[in-house]
């Protein structure tokens, strides 16, 4: 095919026009985002503490553990003296052979009675179980709490993913747009063929149905901030331009596998599972021993007498004392309770064993997989300064007639593509940064206040 040249009047036209077109874009994603009700901007923190009033994953966790503190109280009320009072009344019918024994009476009787355990080791084996369930609590609170700022880190950034693809899919349409009329206008004045045309329109259409699909995609990317955090028309703070992106190369792997086999939730509730389960063999070899509580009572009764004429009698009896018990035979209840809570134990402790492994290998993976993004940036940023002299280079050649209307179209797809999956990348990594820190165990609050500096408000 005859490669065709712009005729003079569009020679410099791509000079013009680019500029124009990346305006064009900007100008329509402007538009749009007026036409979400997005309000006010936020950024990363302000969202973080609005999901922390709203979501129900962390809420319930937080009962939860509102629940194991008020379970190890209980426990430790075993150890304690306890105290009841008690009261009684009946209305009694005495129906008798012997006539005179005939008669009606009542009885009342209250008491006042009180314990206290002497020698029960099952029930300090209790409050330290107690004690360690609570330590399980607390790691899966944690556990749930470096969840939500994960979740919420990931959707805001899917969000800004999916504003960054459409905002390109416009600009790239506002270009292709420019280079059909071009091409059309060339094939008018006959310096080009019907194919630049048609080429042209077929890109410029596949760019369309590009756009519809990035607009519903941030529609279900926003509708999914929006749930996480309890507020709608969430506009995230985009990032900073120059932003300098957070690596963990200043650390070794070796120290952040370490850190995560000491921190970690899931290894913290696991080792707390063990020694529940080992004070749970104690305990269940406690109970085939002696138990001794010292008792105190004082009773008040008011019943009639024993001789006639049953005159009605009124005692008051104080008691104190100690109370003994000693299981002799239980038909082997007690020996199989030992068994299980051996294989539990035995359980845990190969539980300990996997969080230890999971934990390693998803903290090297967590740390291999930010090195990776961070040279993928590095890499896509060379490729978007390449794919930008592609583009140039493509146009210059087109107006000299060396280059056909295609080259141009694949090198404006290309470069486009580029910078979406560089803005994709850049995300990645400073979530990336979390999911390391969450993988280590070590993931706080404070970890998001150095990546909500690198937002721009708007």
């Amino acid at each position: 095919m005859k490669r065709s040249a712009y005729s003079s009047s569009t020679v410099h036209l791509w000079p013009r026009l680019w500029p124009r077109a990346v305006r064009a874009a900007a100008l329509a994603a402007s538009v749009w985002m007026l036409q979400t009700g997005a309000a006010q901007a936020q950024s990363l923190q302000t969202l973080l503490e609005a999901a922390r009033a709203y979501d129900a994953s962390w809420l319930a966790a937080k009962a939860q553990f509102d629940a194991s503190r008020a379970r190890a109280e209980q426990a430790r009320a075993r150890v304690l003296p306890t105290v009841g009072l008690s009261a009684e009344a009946f209305l009694n019918r005495r129906d008798s052979s012997v006539n005179v024994l005939d008669d009606t009476f009542n009885n009342q009787t209250v008491r006042l009675g009180a314990s206290h355990p002497l020698y029960r080791p099952g029930n300090s084996l209790e409050v330290e179980q107690a004690e360690r369930s609570l330590q399980a609590a607390q790691a899966q609170l944690d556990a749930a709490e470096q969840d939500l700022i994960v979740r919420v880190a990931q959707a805001y950034f899917d969000v800004l993913t999916a504003q960054d693809t459409l905002t390109f899919v416009r600009a790239q349409k506002a270009a292709v747009e420019q280079q059909l009329a071009a091409a059309k206008r060339n094939f008018e004045v006959g310096t080009a063929t019907i194919t630049d045309t048609r080429e042209a329109q077929a890109r410029f259409d596949l760019v369309l149905a590009q756009e519809i699909a990035a607009e519903n995609d941030l529609r279900v990317k926003r509708l999914a901030l929006d749930q996480l955090v309890g507020r709608s028309g969430t506009d995230p703070w985009p990032l900073k331009a120059a932003a300098a992106l957070p690596s963990p190369a200043s650390e070794a792997l070796d120290t952040w596998v370490q850190r995560a086999l000491q921190q970690h939730p899931a290894v913290r509730g696991a080792q707390a599972a063990l020694d529940i389960a080992r004070l749970e063999v104690r305990k269940a070899q406690a109970a085939k021993g002696p138990t001794l509580d010292a008792v105190a009572q004082l009773q008040w009764a008011r019943a009639p007498g024993q001789q006639p004429p049953f005159p009605y009698v009124r005692n008051q009896v104080a008691s104190i004392g100690v109370q003994f018990n000693l299981p002799l035979y239980t038909g082997g209840a007690l020996d199989n309770r030992i068994k299980e809570a051996v294989a539990l134990e035995d359980k845990a402790r190969n539980d300990v064993e996997g969080a230890l492994r999971q934990v390693a290998q998803a903290t090297r993976a967590a740390y291999l997989g930010v090195q990776s993004g961070l040279g993928q940036v590095r890499a896509l940023e060379a490729a978007e300064a390449s794919s930008q002299s592609a583009l140039e280079a493509n146009q210059l050649g087109y107006q000299v007639g060396v280059r056909i209307n295609i080259d141009v179209l694949n090198a404006q797809s290309q470069l486009f593509q580029t910078k979406a999956q560089l803005a994709k990348a850049r995300y990645d990594v400073l979530v990336g940064n979390l999911r390391l820190r969450q993988a280590a165990g070590v993931l706080t609050n404070e970890d998001v206040q150095p990546i909500n500096a690198l937002l721009q408000p708007r």
